[in-house]
């Protein structure tokens, strides 16, 4: 009965000890690994404070959809912007426009992972940036297309020296485009821990 008594209470601790871990780590994240001509760059992915995009990027990187792109946009001392077009500079074909969740209360912090989008809050699709530095006019701060904000839903892990040095590369004007590192730097794929 002891025995019993003992096996039973251990098992209740452990449970507690797993569920008060899993809330302090705000329950499941995804990991992925960003490999790039660079370097590799590890994130971690905020699957519940971001489920949509989270559910979002996780199936562009199932097609493999990365795999080859570029990282097309370069600015110093802000962020560094991929995932639309290969390494000849041609924009990929991408899904449905994923609904913006910037109200998530994650701010772009130098290490977070954003959704990029146009001018309409709710058009991101493939393409995601790397904040360099705290880039807090970036978050949101009310639902109209001003000040929607961009989406955070990711955190480099490792890597951030990857990010800049890529960050530093030269950068110029290129297929109609300004902010295009001179060099490609290719995201060779996206693959999930």
């Amino acid at each position: 009965m002891k025995l019993l008594l003992a096996t039973v209470l251990g098992c209740l601790i452990f449970s507690t000890a797993i569920s008060a871990d899993s809330k302090a780590n705000g329950g499941k994240q995804s990991i992925v690994t960003i490999k790039t001509s660079m370097g590799d760059i590890k994130v971690k992915l905020f699957d519940q404070e971001a489920p949509e995009t989270v559910k979002n990027f996780l199936q562009y990187v199932a097609d493999g959809h990365y795999n080859n792109t570029i990282f097309h946009r370069v600015i110093k001392g802000f962020m560094i912007q991929g995932g639309g077009f290969d390494t000849k500079f041609n924009q990929k074909p991408t899904h449905s426009p994923v609904n913006n969740e910037a109200g998530n209360k994650i701010s772009n912090k130098r290490g977070t992972l954003a959704m990029a989008r146009t001018s309409d809050p709710h058009s991101a699709t493939a393409q995601f940036f790397i904040n360099t530095v705290d880039n807090n006019f970036l978050d949101y701060s009310a639902p109209n297309d001003q000040q929607y904000g961009y989406c955070v839903f990711g955190k480099v892990i490792e890597g951030m020296d990857v990010v800049d040095k890529i960050a530093d590369v030269s950068t110029g004007f290129k297929n109609g485009q300004q902010n295009v590192p001179s060099e490609n730097v290719v995201i060779l794929e996206v693959v999930k821990n």
